[in-house]
């Protein structure tokens, strides 16, 4: 790999620039007020069930699913149908448990308050797939960087809790570089000291309801300069380290300029993996994000096999900008692959790598997605510098999130959760949006039509709807629009906006309407054509 691929936060960790977590990043900075653009309407008090409606776990495995649902507390939960092995808590809406047999169980959940009651049904999979629909959580890099922490990885998931994200679906908390500190007798790599307990911080993020994830590397040390899966001797230990000098977190600094990337970002000739994977199974990870570059078969195809040999299902994701030639590969052996290196905070980044996924839809499906990066939306700092708010505005931020939506992407949010603004709440919980995401379907939006800097991306959704983004990439306001008979659609259909959460006309020919710069409408047409019989 060339080092100038290399992230430039690792970079800065390289030359003894790591943010231990006990010092401020900086002056915590104001956030604006944008208040003025929020589109979602708030949620009801009666109860809704939002999130997936279909969860694969693999038989045998440890199961724990929680009932995403909105409303006035306190709630209590129903299900009728689980399969045996399985309990629910009726006061949380945790389902946990073991399920041997393989099948597809068809469960209706029941959320109840003082003002009535909700019901929708959740198909159970049990079977070789996990993430049948796109994981949504938060990851600590773009927000922490290296100065990443147990107390703040905690913060993260009481906000995801307290600001009622897991009431939307969302539940993944994920590590990222620099949670690692020596290997231990046992042979795996161990926490440094920012992480205390790493059993403990499991434990209570499960609690929670919430899941948690980790990160490595099959290179011999990581971007951020800690050590990886691989090392060049049968005893784990590191001869680069004499080159560099570590810090007290055990990340390499180079103050004398000695070190160089071919000593670390490399493939040693022994590896650690099965000793690593059984450590994170004994703290109860849930997610994996493999992180080096290119990407190879033997290394994904190493790491699949631990994490097969374990009666856990965690989440496999590798990174970052994984060859297009291997598509095949990354479909079968892994839940999740970075299409692209690491996204920034700008208009021309984050929508250069939105609008490029195309080449993917035909790898995209349930268990399997591409993954364009983060969300960079709210707080965002560690890994680049100060903390700051977004550099996107209001409209660019709906592009965004609207884009991932409708690509069926991992939604990895990046910020710090403490610090979220009811604007940022309410991109992340318009449970409209958060279902074309989810769709159980799980296809990729695919664009129908371009005319330079305006596209329309169509996503067919399980329930015979459509939903359509119509992007305008300019910098002026458009007029865009799209028939019935571009689509395919017969009959009258009704025009929703998602984001608003209300039906805008009925059609019986083409919806037109105006786009703002960098912006987006994003719709759905439903019913869909008729699947009754045709005389």
């Amino acid at each position: 790999m060339k080092k100038a691929f290399r992230p430039l936060w690792a970079a800065l960790s390289l030359l003894g620039l790591c943010l231990p977590s006990t010092e401020p990043l900086a002056a915590q900075p104001s956030q604006p007020d944008m208040s003025q653009y929020i589109l979602t309407p708030k949620p009801a008090e009666t109860p809704r069930i939002n999130g997936a409606r279909i969860f694969g776990v693999r038989p045998g495995s440890e199961f724990l699913y929680t009932i995403a649902a909105t409303g006035r507390r306190p709630m209590t939960f129903a299900a009728e149908g689980l399969p045996k092995g399985l309990k629910l808590d009726a006061r949380t809406g945790r389902i946990t448990g073991r399920v041997k047999s393989p099948g597809e169980y068809v469960v209706r959940l029941t959320a109840t308050n003082d003002l009535g009651s909700y019901d929708r049904t959740l198909r159970i999979v049990v079977g070789e797939r996990i993430a049948l629909t796109p994981p949504m959580g938060w990851n600590s890099w773009n927000c922490w960087g290296q100065s990443v922490s147990q107390e703040r990885v905690l913060s993260s998931a009481r906000a995801m809790v307290e600001k009622g994200l897991v009431n939307h679906g969302w539940s993944y908390i994920n590590i990222d570089d620099g949670w690692q500190s020596r290997r231990g007798r046992n042979g795996a790599i161990q926490p440094n000291d920012k992480f205390p307990d790493m059993k403990a911080l499991s434990e209570e993020i499960h609690g929670m309801g919430l899941k948690l994830g980790i990160y490595s590397s099959p290179w011999v040390g990581t971007y951020a300069g800690h050590i990886g899966s691989y090392a060049d001797n049968a005893e784990g230990t590191y001869d680069w380290i004499e080159v560099g000098k570590f810090d007290e977190h055990y990340c390499i600094s180079d103050p004398e300029g000695k070190y160089t990337a071919g000593m670390i970002y490399r493939h040693g000739s022994h590896s650690f993996v099965k000793a690593d994977v059984a450590q994170w199974v004994e703290w109860g990870v849930d997610y994996l994000k493999y992180d080096w570059n290119p990407n190879n078969y033997y290394h994904v195809k190493e790491m699949y096999d631990a994490l097969r040999e374990t009666d856990r299902d965690v989440v496999f994701s590798i990174s970052n900008a994984a060859p297009y030639a291997d598509a095949p590969q990354w479909m079968e052996f892994t839940n999740c692959w970075r299409t692209t290196y690491d996204i920034r905070d700008t208009w021309d980044n984050m929508s250069h790598i939105g609008f490029s996924q195309d080449p993917w839809v035909a790898f995209n499906h349930p268990g399997s997605w591409a993954d364009p990066d983060m969300l960079v939306v709210g707080m965002l700092g560690g890994a680049w510098g100060d903390l700051h708010y977004t550099k996107l505005t209001a409209d660019e931020q709906y592009t965004h999130i609207s884009l991932w939506s409708l690509l069926a992407a991992p939604l990895l949010i990046g910020c710090d959760m403490a610090r979220l603004d009811d604007f940022t709440i309410s991109l992340l919980t318009n449970d409209e949006v958060i279902d074309v995401n989810q769709d159980p379907l799980g296809l990729q939006a695919y664009p129908l039509w371009r005319d330079n800097d305006k596209v329309i991306y169509v996503k067919h959704l399980e329930d015979g709807a459509m939903a359509v983004g119509l992007f305008n990439r300019g910098a002026q306001e458009a007029t865009m629009g799209i028939s019935l008979n571009q689509l395919g659609l017969r009959g009258e259909q009704t025009v929703r906006d998602l984001w608003r959460q209300q039906d805008l006309t009925r059609i019986t020919d083409r919806f037109e309407t105006k786009v703002a710069p960098h912006g987006v409408v994003l719709v759905k047409f439903y019913p869909g054509n008729s699947r009754e019989r045709q005389e």
